[in-house]
């Protein structure tokens, strides 16, 4: 049965891409098409817990192109395939991408006002505790404006020990 995605509804391209990879045990984090001149850009950002390798976004990449042209969905304009992982840049939006950035330091923007960095400790599907200058802090989402990884050149091996300064302001 062949089938177009209804590039207007997002969910039409959600609803055909989540199948192809849940079977690898991955999220889909994130996917888009955005025309670049006669032909468009697919755009698919994938995840999970322990990370994805070159060879799992390969495999990912080989089922998507499969059923893509298989399925007709994409129509018979020209496209471009892109799969990879979404970067260190991300913000962190659901408790997963918490629970995969457990011992990253963290910087939050709480909807109260101010920011606090630290290094994520543990997390629930409510909320995250931080490690801020060596004193637990449990924030949770709903208090939570915006979170992104910070970038350490100098991460200590150790994943118990802070290595840049958490500090909060307020």
């Amino acid at each position: 049965m062949s089938r177009r995605i209804d590039h207007s509804d997002p969910d039409s391209l959600v609803k055909f891409l989540q199948p192809i990879v849940s079977q690898f045990g991955c999220d889909l984090e994130e996917s888009d098409v955005t025309p670049i001149g006669k032909k468009r850009l697919l755009r698919v950002l994938i995840d999970r817990d322990g990370g994805i390798n070159l060879d799992d976004v390969a495999e990912v990449t080989r089922a998507i192109s499969k059923a893509l042209d298989a399925d007709e969905v994409m129509g018979n304009t020209a496209y471009t395939l892109e799969v990879s992982s979404p970067g260190v840049d991300r913000p962190l939006t659901l408790p997963r991408h918490w629970r995969r950035n457990v011992t990253r330091l963290v910087e939050v923007t709480l909807v109260a006002g101010g920011k606090v960095n630290g290094r994520i400790t543990s997390v629930t599907d409510e909320g995250a505790e931080l490690d801020v200058k060596g004193r637990p802090r449990t924030i949770a989402f709903a208090d939570i404006t915006k979170a992104k990884i910070q970038i350490e050149f100098n991460r200590p091996a150790g994943n118990d020990e802070p290595a840049a300064d958490g500090t909060e302001e307020n």
